[in-house]
């Protein structure tokens, strides 16, 4: 009778802790008295046919050779390799948005031929083994803090962990319109706003911002023009928006009557555009009451002043207008 002969082993390789089954191909099996991993012994092993053995793998490390005796003799061995449990020591960045699509990287030692990484229970969207000691990995959607793992033939790495944040939500902008020139000073209030990394009116950065709190954020506008969308950027990603407003400058174009007496109270009606968010009306240097009729037209009551022209201006949310003279003019000499 001729002894054993071993082709191969599948898998022909696994778990240093073993306990997992294996068929080993050949001939000349029947009556197989011993099948071993190195010096160990098989945990259990049967002989299904004369050309193939399922045996259970017994715990150990590196790669050993593999033999079947029988009371013909002993095989000869083919290898097989115990492959190291993963380890994760590291994941960068830890958080990301509930959305997913953060782009991670893993480091750990094991990690060649990763079959698996998952975040709580949730598959990776996508993984690359970069090296034994490195993975890329793309974060799925999820919430709250999971934990992170890496799969190969050698087993379930221990976890790493991973936050996920939710995106910032904005709920004001004050004041809510300003200069086109930018440089005005607003206040956002939301929720989430913590670790702020963008400030965005439309298409356009704000000029600087300072996260007072977790609901409050103080930002200066840039220059812009019409309505425009603003957000804020967090490790949770994009918000809603808010809406901010960019004023044109006021333009006056005719004062009506045009002159009128030194003292106070002569009513005169100011045309242009822009003149809606009128917040002072001066004559030279001397505010006037106002009364905002449309965008074209204020009515402004002419404080009293000295014989002679005085400029008269209009300053609205937008910025300061041109300014158009009155002429006083003195009352007769008696």
């Amino acid at each position: 009778m001729a002894p054993p002969v071993l082709t191969s082993l599948v898998p022909h390789t696994g778990p240093a802790a073993g306990t997992n089954p294996v068929t080993l191909n050949g001939s000349q099996f029947t009556g197989a008295t011993a099948v071993t991993f190195g010096s160990a012994a098989a945990l259990s092993y049967t002989v299904n046919t004369p050309s193939t053995i399922t045996a259970t793998v017994p715990p150990g490390t590196g790669t050993v050779n593999v033999t079947v005796r029988t009371p013909a003799g002993l095989s000869n061995t083919v290898t097989y390799t115990y492959a190291p449990t993963p380890t994760l020591t590291a994941i960068t960045p830890t958080q990301g948005p509930t959305s997913g699509g953060t782009s991670v990287v893993l480091t750990g030692t094991g990690l060649t031929g990763t079959t698996a990484v998952t975040f709580g229970s949730t598959p990776a969207m996508s993984y690359i083994v970069n090296s034994a000691t490195q993975i890329t990995a793309v974060a799925p959607a999820g919430t709250g803090a999971v934990a992170v793992t890496a799969t190969t033939v050698g087993g379930t790495s221990g976890p790493v962990f991973f936050y996920y944040l939710n995106a910032p939500s904005l709920l004001s902008v004050s004041p809510a319109q300003g200069p086109t020139s930018g440089g005005t000073s607003v206040v956002l209030t939301g929720t989430g706003l913590t670790g702020t990394t963008a400030v965005t009116f439309g298409s356009s950065p704000a000029a600087s911002y300072t996260v007072d709190s977790a609901t409050q954020i103080t930002a200066v506008t840039p220059p812009g023009s019409g309505s425009v969308a603003c957000t804020v950027t967090g490790p949770g990603g994009g918000s809603n928006s808010v809406i901010y407003t960019y004023l044109a400058v006021p333009v006056l174009t005719a004062l009506s009557p045009a002159q009128g007496p030194t003292g106070a109270g002569a009513a005169v009606t100011l045309t242009g555009t822009g003149l809606t968010t009128t917040l002072a009306v001066r004559f030279g240097t001397v505010p006037a009451a106002f009364n905002v009729l449309s965008d074209a037209t204020a009515i402004a009551i002419a404080p009293a002043g000295p014989a002679g022209p005085v400029p008269v201006s209009v300053t609205t949310s937008g910025g300061t207008s041109n300014a158009l003279a009155y002429q006083r003019v003195a009352p007769p000499a008696i």
